[in-house]
């Protein structure tokens, strides 16, 4: 796949453009139509600008584009063969509307904790107030205490009544301040977590999966990359449905997750799987992502409407081994060409390091 700045150069003609941005949005395996023509357009017509060079970064290595790229580009987009307007992990209904996107959802949560935070200063505030009055008070009827008078006895046992009253009002605002926190505490954790996930598998999302991947290439420890793919996948949704797809996804990302283990399953856009292997070598590696393909390759899928026989369903992967100092997309890159490999070999094929040259 030729990279961003391969592509991003300026252009004369404009058929010479126009053939560029079809060179673009396949090499992308994006579809044709308005909006990521026009997306492909903007990089293209101005290979020196900022959008140019945020596609730059993001394909380093001949890593390909996702909708949620685009997405966070400023662009809504749609992905391979309209399968990611019900398909990909910003869609599925979640996102159709923002005020319900997890990102909305964070907002949310972050203003209610920037409100509880002040209640608690303003809590914590008011108990202080109430301390450093109490000690004047406290000092001013110690020294009548002195001039032995009773009436200041009567004061001070007064003094004292009222402190403990407001005393005890202060600590009641402030366990239920400390409640709450404790609550916006837990549902920050969630939403945390939410955001780092797909909402359609339960797997880890594309964000989660570039986070491992920069922890566990700063230790010692070997790790493998792989990308896998769903064979077919637009014949799926366009034969049966995007309901139908949704489910072929839950059935290849359980079947990773089952034979990967402890080792990280994301979904990395569209039909696309993502494998971070740790401890382990490139060639185990590919044994327990064939492991997977098997499973899934070796059962029988009916249509749960209609009892109606699907088909086989396969999936192809490509993995390769990180070498020591280099970027996720240099690895990436690499798998992404040995899951292209495998796909011209004929799919339902797990490549490696060593399968090609």
């Amino acid at each position: 796949m030729a990279s961003a700045a391969q592509t991003s150069r300026a252009f004369g003609p404009s058929d010479r453009l126009y053939a560029a941005i079809g060179d673009f949005l396949a090499d992308h395996r994006l579809s044709v139509d308005p909006v990521n023509y026009a997306f492909a357009h903007r990089v293209l017509s101005n290979p020196q600008g900022s959008l140019a060079a945020s596609v730059a970064r993001v394909t380093d290595g001949g890593v390909r584009l996702t909708a949620r790229d685009i997405e966070e580009m400023g662009h809504r987009a749609g992905a391979p063969g309209a399968t990611a307007q019900a398909n990909d992990t910003e869609s599925n209904g979640e996102a159709s509307n923002p005020a319900e996107s997890p990102n909305a959802a964070m907002q949310a949560l972050v203003a209610r904790t920037q409100m509880q935070v002040e209640d608690f200063a303003d809590t914590v505030a008011a108990m202080r107030h109430e301390t450093q009055t109490f000690g004047r008070d406290l000092l001013a009827g110690a020294n009548a205490i002195r001039a032995a008078n009773g009436a200041a006895v009567d004061d001070i046992a007064q003094l004292a009544g009222a402190m403990l009253d407001r005393v005890q009002a202060a600590e009641e605002r402030l366990a239920a301040a400390t409640d709450e926190a404790e609550t916006l505490r837990r549902e920050l954790e969630a939403a945390r977590d939410d955001a780092r996930r797909d909402p359609l598998t339960g797997l880890a999302n594309r964000r989660a999966f570039e986070d491992a991947f920069t922890a566990a290439s700063a230790g010692s420890a070997p790790i493998c990359v792989a990308l896998c793919d769903i064979d077919h996948f637009k014949s799926v949704n366009d034969r049966f449905g995007h309901a139908v797809g949704d489910r072929v996804l839950k059935v290849i990302a359980e079947a990773l997750r089952e034979a990967c283990g402890q080792h990280l399953v994301a979904r990395y856009g569209g039909e696309e799987f993502a494998v971070l292997f740790t401890g382990v070598t490139a060639a185990a590696a590919a044994a327990t992502l064939d492991t997977a393909r098997g499973a899934v390759a070796g059962k029988k899928y009916r249509l749960r409407e209609t009892d109606a026989p699907l088909g086989t369903v396969t999936f192809s992967g490509g993995v390769s081994a990180h070498e020591a100092g280099e970027v996720m997309g240099s690895a990436m890159g690499r798998a992404d060409r040995l899951l292209y490999a495998a796909k011209d070999a004929g799919r339902n094929i797990i490549k490696s390091d060593g399968d090609i040259s």
